[in-house]
């Protein structure tokens, strides 16, 4: 039961992430602030408060144009909220439906959240392979055989 509580965490504090830098970013934030309020009694000013900060600082760092610290400020927000959002299952069973119900309905209703389907097929052939072989959907324009980097 754990794993699954865990893996719900998961996708919960990704959805979030993935919405503080949406359009409808007011109405997620309501949501989850009334979700965490009635889970720990907590005043639901100061959970808004912190979740604009989580948010600000994933904007700070978008803004910056800086790759790594954009990818570093998403690892810590998506800890952070995943951290929480597991204590707030753990210790109030109902939450989990509660949960799940949030992301159907943002699964359902948001553009910002998008799912993608790449097909991929890779033939190797002619024996042992010495170099890189690389498996991905997409790597943007990288084509390590070239010599010439994205």
């Amino acid at each position: 039961m754990e794993a699954e509580l865990v893996a719900l965490a998961s996708a919960g504090a990704t959805a979030l992430v993935q919405q503080m830098a949406g359009e409808a970013w007011e109405q997620v934030r309501g949501r989850v602030t009334a979700f965490f309020a009635r889970r720990s009694g907590g005043d639901p000013e100061v959970i808004g408060e912190e979740l604009d900060e989580a948010r600000g600082e994933l904007a700070a760092a978008a803004e910056s144009g800086d790759d790594d610290a954009t990818a570093e400020a998403r690892t810590g927000a998506h800890a952070e909220w995943k951290n929480r959002l597991r204590r707030a299952l753990r210790n109030d069973p109902e939450a989990a439906a509660e949960l799940r119900a949030l992301l159907d309905e943002l699964d359902q209703g948001s553009p910002t959240i998008t799912r993608q389907t790449v097909e991929t097929h890779n033939t190797i052939s002619g024996g042992v392979q010495h170099g890189m072989v690389i498996q991905a959907g997409s790597i943007g324009s990288l084509n390590p055989g070239s010599g010439q980097g994205g």
